[in-house]
């Protein structure tokens, strides 16, 4: 199969499983239901993503891989532009109705399986790339001197806050671009405020 019929496909397939999330829940949710309801056959899902585990784990690889894209060009970027940057991304991501479906699953799956695969293909993987971020910002005079995971943490609560939480229970609409830009950027601000860049007399800025 061409490497664009089979992202269609994958997407179709893809969004049944995340329908049948919403309707079902994970314990609910089967490889029989979502070749069912995707009209694929057994055979491709197994083949492509092994197990229901392995289908979970490309839906949430799917939906952090636009964070990870953004991370990626803003390597050689002004670090204070990256983290503003990434914090749009990331809320877009985490406020989007697909991670909606996937929190909303979670919380509702006593085993906690759910939940720990969303941390290790989430968090895990964004976390360490967000702190180095953090010490690129230190070496540029974007932050003061602090342990960069320490200030990843200050900087993912200042981000998201309570937004995330609001979203799952349905307490907050989806925002829009306007208020994820300003809340990345008054995240940001925030930070620099926790942890401001040392500076010389002169006022300038540290190396």
């Amino acid at each position: 199969m061409k490497t664009d019929a089979r992202n269609a496909r994958a997407a179709q397939i893809e969004a049944a499983a995340y329908a049948l999330l919403a309707d079902k829940g994970y314990a609910g949710l089967s490889m029989n239901g979502v070749a069912k309801a995707a009209k694929a056959s057994m055979e491709t899902l197994y083949r492509w993503y092994g197990d229901k585990t392995g289908l979970i784990r490309a839906l949430i690889a799917g939906n952090t891989a636009s964070l990870e894209d953004t991370l990626e060009v803003a390597e050689d970027a002004d670090a204070g532009d990256a983290l503003d940057q990434a914090g749009a991304r990331l809320l877009t991501m985490l406020l989007g109705p697909a991670a909606v479906a996937l929190n909303r699953a979670a919380a509702a799956d006593a085993s906690g399986d759910l939940g720990r695969l969303l941390a290790e293909g989430g968090r895990e993987v964004v976390a360490p790339r967000i702190a180095a971020l953090m010490g690129r910002a230190q070496a540029q005079g974007v932050l003061g001197p602090a342990p960069e995971a320490e200030q990843a943490e200050a900087w993912f609560a200042l981000l998201i806050g309570d937004l995330q939480l609001r979203r799952v229970t349905g307490a907050l609409p989806q925002p829009g671009a306007a208020f994820i830009e300003a809340r990345s950027t008054q995240a940001l601000a925030r930070l620099t405020r926790l942890f401001p860049p040392a500076r010389l007399d002169s006022g300038a800025p540290m190396a």
